[in-house]
């Protein structure tokens, strides 16, 4: 029977809560933050351990070209990614970083995802697990909705709506000045992890619609296997995953213009559609879905 995060890797884990520095809470200050190489190098040796020999990146042409478009070319680029484990990040920049040629690592090395700030809010094991990457902190739709389903004020509602946007906000600049810079963003547009039996986790977020409309390009790149799996018994808890040594495989489709892509689908919803921008959505995740099925 596979065992937990905390079960075989506790004596990391204990390190990464020592050596973290990432914001306990987070306000629009706190928004763009480097990754920490200290708890990054705890986290490459579980990676190492547990993505077997055969692992490897499908149509790395495409890699290739996406890297291009925005090293040489001047665009900005986003990868969108299909989104089954806690583990899902690691194991894309291991397979980069490995991949034996030097645009990879830079590849990997310009790569800034966009995470939830209840990463960062957690206990401070998942928050030292967070910080082991460069990101851009948002305020998700959806952590706002379960906030106001909560037992509080309508004040206090109004403050937290506040705290949202002012998050947010800040988070378009930071992410404008990802773009600058050349880094590359990358976003789970399901916004969790796809968990069997609930579809609904795999719907992606209608928000995403707006990286569609500030980005140039979008890489779609889909994972088949999964090394750290969700523990039925505690599926809220990343540190009591599951441990499961597999082959990991990134399948990349070619890359779409973003602008011309969103476009062609609302010209396809009927006037009156209550919303439109979750059918463009919809229309990356079936992009991400054809990606992951033709790897299985």
């Amino acid at each position: 029977m596979a065992k937990t995060l905390k079960e075989v890797y506790g004596k990391y884990l204990d390190e990464f809560a020592k050596i973290s520095h990432a914001a306990e809470k987070i306000d629009e200050t706190e928004i763009y933050e480097e990754a920490n190489m200290e708890t990054r190098k705890y986290l490459t040796l579980i990676t190492k351990d547990n993505v077997l020999p055969g692992s490897h990146i499908n149509n790395i042409e495409n890699f290739k070209e996406f890297y291009d478009a925005i090293v040489t070319g001047g665009k900005s680029g986003v990868v969108m990614m299909d989104h089954y484990s806690n583990m899902d990040l690691p194991c894309f920049l291991h397979l980069l970083e490995n991949h034996g040629e030097e645009w990879a690592r830079d590849f990997s090395k310009r790569i800034v995802a966009i995470a939830g700030m209840k990463l960062n809010e957690a206990d401070p094991i998942v928050r030292a697990l967070t910080g082991s990457f460069t990101r851009v902190v948002i305020y998700p739709t959806r952590s706002l909705n379960s906030f106001y389903e909560k037992d509080v004020s309508d004040e206090e509602k109004e403050a937290e709506r506040l705290r949202a946007r002012k998050i947010n906000f800040a988070a378009m600049r930071a992410m404008d000045g990802c773009k600058k810079r050349g880094q590359i963003i990358l976003v789970f547009p399901s916004g969790t992890r796809y968990r069997p039996g609930n579809p609904d986790t795999k719907r992606g977020l209608r928000e995403i619609d707006s990286y569609l409309r500030i980005f140039d390009l979008l890489l779609p790149v889909s994972i088949n296997g999964n090394v750290l799996r969700l523990n039925p018994e505690n599926p809220e808890n990343m540190v009591m995953d599951l441990v499961t040594p597999d082959v990991v495989t990134l399948t990349a489709g070619k890359m779409i213009e973003c602008k011309p892509f969103r476009n062609k689908i609302l010209e396809t919803v009927p006037e009156g559609h209550p919303d439109p921008k979750q059918v463009t959505v919809d229309a990356v995740m079936k992009v991400l879905e054809d990606l992951h099925e033709e790897e299985n």
